[in-house]
């Protein structure tokens, strides 16, 4: 997952009662523990790991739980042989209600041991958290998805609709393989369903474990994405000796360019789920943005309203399509003028935007044609918002009073982006559940150290238990 809800809201809103302690871990979760463990213990970083193996590998324990050959699809390409994936199908009883898909990814980002504290992919309990890569993003969910497969096919449990699990590869790599992109380009059929689940929702604690005292203070449901795409920004000159320098250069073209790019900002946009996010959060927290937000929601033109709001990060993430630079190279000798420079421009296009507008309100900002702008991923899939259908935020909602009483429970959408957008794309729609929490500093993802909390982890399985039941019934 690129990014997760670091900073939801300010805490005025936020007051969810004190959870118990955990229990002593029951038969069941001793068995999912073990899942978990060999999943994190399987390098699936695109350097040394492999998906294959650790999709094999759950593969056996569906197999092993009754799920008979036919139900289990292992896949993987001849130019991506490390990057395979598993789908595995538990028939429903009712032929007229579609699937239901549960994703999620198993490759997971870099981990060097030298830099961590413990071995990353050793998986290690210690002061209520569980540690290693991948321990959240995203195994914690394909751990759980298959262990929810594994208890149905060994209770006999037979559900009304068909569910299928896609665990896939290539979520962390952008530019390489994208397994469920390969899916749902080449095996539409095998994953197709009425809606799927995934990662992008969750909850939130105060950073105190619940084991001691903590609060889980908000859980979220996903509904709706950016999608990512980078931009390659290009200046070129003749360039010459750098004893007669010239005003012409490349290097400062592109800078004021960039420039141009930081102070340019993209129209506010709300759709269904920010502005319901937006009236609910605005109107629970009561203070200066609080208000700002519920002046947006009525006038999104308010400039006033706006500097407000901009000032918290994701919150001014979630109005608009965002654009920054994140690389340069330019020049080729220290003593000659430059020749070429070049600047990568990340965007996080705002659902329904595409490419092509991007870059064009990115050309117009910066008003220089010898400036040239090329999209890095060619046919980018458009995010889709998928609606706040309450056949599906109504299980979730009351599910989520019964497991997190007194929990506030919102609806969100991802500044990040997930796989959740090739699935969009050919008409499925994809929501980030709530379930487990993370701590305001992000537990680690994508960095150093990575963790869950034990309780998050356990609860978390719970609640989604009950929630693949409710939809699935």
């Amino acid at each position: 997952m690129k990014m997760l809800l670091a900073t939801l809201v300010g805490t005025t809103l936020l007051s969810g009662a004190a959870h118990a302690a955990t229990a002593p871990i029951r038969p069941d979760q001793q068995a999912f523990r073990a899942l978990y463990k060999e999943l994190i213990e399987t390098n699936t970083t695109l350097s040394a790991g492999s998906c294959t193996a650790a999709a094999a590998k759950m593969a056996v324990r569906l197999k092993a739980a009754g799920f008979p050959d036919d139900r289990l699809i292992t896949y993987a390409t001849p130019e991506h042989p490390k990057d395979g994936g598993l789908v595995a199908i538990l028939p429903g009883t009712s032929k007229a209600l579609k699937p239901l898909l549960l994703l999620a990814h198993i490759d997971v980002v870099e981990a060097h041991r030298e830099d961590w504290v413990r071995d990353p992919f050793t998986l290690i309990e210690e002061d209520g958290y569980f540690y290693g890569r991948g321990t959240v993003d995203d195994k914690a969910q394909a751990a759980i998805w298959t262990d929810i497969m594994v208890r149905f096919a060994q209770d006999k449990y037979r559900p009304k609709r068909t569910i299928k699990l896609a665990l896939t590869c290539g979520e962390e790599t952008s530019g390489a393989f994208n397994g469920a992109e390969w899916l749902a380009a080449n095996k539409r059929d095998l994953i197709d369903a009425a809606y799927a689940l995934n990662e992008g929702g969750g909850g939130r604690s105060n950073g105190t474990p619940i084991a001691k005292g903590g609060k889980l203070e908000v859980q979220t449901l996903q509904v709706g994405e950016k999608a990512y795409q980078d931009f390659t920004l290009t200046a070129t000159n003749p360039g010459g000796h750098s004893s007669q320098p010239v005003r012409e250069n490349a290097i400062y073209d592109l800078s004021e360019a960039l420039l141009k790019i930081r102070d340019f900002t993209f129209p506010v946009e709300f759709n269904e789920t920010t502005r319901v996010f937006f009236t609910k959060v605005g109107t629970a927290r009561g203070d200066a943005v609080g208000k700002a937000m519920l002046a947006l929601v009525a006038n999104p033109q308010d400039k006033a309203a706006l500097g407000v709001v901009s000032q918290d990060k994701m919150l001014n993430s979630m109005l608009h399509t965002s654009c920054v630079g994140t690389m340069v190279n330019a020049g080729h000798a220290l003593n000659a003028l430059p020749q070429r420079a070049t600047a990568n421009v990340n965007c996080r296009m705002f659902p329904g935007r595409t490419s092509e507008e991007t870059q064009a309100l990115l050309a117009a900002a910066i008003g220089n044609p010898a400036i040239t702008i090329e999209a890095r991923i060619k046919d980018k899939p458009i995010a889709k918002a998928p609606p706040l259908d309450p056949a599906i935020t109504g299980p979730v909602e009351k599910l989520v009073a019964k497991h997190f009483p007194g929990v506030p429970f919102l609806p969100t959408m991802l500044t990040g982006a997930t796989d959740g957008v090739y699935l969009e794309a050919v008409g499925i729609p994809t929501y980030g559940v709530p379930g487990y929490w993370l701590d305001p500093d992000g537990n680690g993802l994508h960095g150093l150290n990575e963790r869950i909390e034990v309780a998050s982890l356990y609860q978390g399985r719970d609640y989604l238990t009950d929630l693949v039941k409710a939809l699935a019934n």
